[in-house]
């Protein structure tokens, strides 16, 4: 088999794992994904709605292949399972897209809950530490992998009421170019990485059904769904060694 991303614009043969999968962003991807030919493996922790993306991307492309598993992310071994169940199944794991999101914030900083934070941490960093390690193993055998992480500019410029938010964005931040820096010396002598890990930096996300309930609002600077999972595939169409370790601003810097 041809190693998947080819740069013309498909990724047949390739099998993409998403996790977050049941949400907006999530479904854009399903959807986009498995336009490009790959085989995609989905994961939520809401069953109902994982079932219903899953279906859309399966209805929206007549013969994609497109699984659902309701996996509890922030159970290491749950994860590592997924992984090494996927990757038996499918003969490999050539990319893991982490869109599992959430938010929580306060009008100024002295009103900030550390209960918020507790939350964040889970949603936001124990979920990346999980498919990181999970699917390091996976990624690189694929020799093109891709760790992807959705991130928010915040995380570069907090601001005073999204203390826990942007704080746990940096530490998701941090954690997947250390991931970055050991498919960077996994190559050894090489000069192409065996998979490359990287981050997609967005405000904020915006989606049809917001468009709708909100028809005046501008959403200036927010990136639509469906360009991030344009940009997400396009990660495929460079080599490893110019997508590991960089960070691709999808908004203003």
């Amino acid at each position: 088999m041809s190693t998947p991303g080819n740069g013309n614009g498909r990724l047949d043969g390739a099998v993409v794992a998403v996790a977050g999968a049941a949400g907006p962003a999530g479904r854009a991807a399903l959807l986009r994904l498995a336009e490009a030919g790959a085989t995609v493996i989905a994961a939520d922790a809401d069953a109902a709605r994982l079932a219903e993306a899953v279906d859309a991307a399966r209805y929206a492309h007549g013969g994609a292949t497109v699984v659902g598993d309701t996996v509890d992310l922030l159970d290491l071994a749950a994860t590592r399972a997924w992984a090494d169940r996927n990757e038996k199944e499918f003969g490999r794991i050539d990319g893991l897209v982490h869109l599992v999101g959430g938010w929580r914030g306060s009008a100024t900083f002295a009103e900030t809950d550390p209960a918020d934070w507790e939350l964040l941490e889970k949603l936001l960093i124990r979920t990346v530490q999980h498919t990181s390690l999970a699917f390091e193993g996976p990624l690189t055998r694929s020799g093109n992998g891709r760790y992807l992480l959705v991130s928010a500019a915040g995380a570069s410029k907090p601001t005073a009421g999204n203390a826990a938010y942007a704080a746990s964005k940096a530490a998701a931040e941090a954690w997947t170019l250390a991931l970055a820096d050991s498919f960077r010396k996994a190559a050894g002598d090489q000069l192409e990485p065996p998979a490359a890990a990287a981050i997609l930096i967005v405000k904020a996300l915006v989606h049809d059904a917001m468009r709708a309930e909100r028809p005046n609002a501008k959403f200036a600077g927010f990136t639509d769904v469906k360009d991030l999972a344009e940009a997400i595939l396009g990660t495929w169409e460079k080599p490893a060694s110019e997508v590991n370790g960089t960070r691709l601003w999808l908004t203003a810097q």
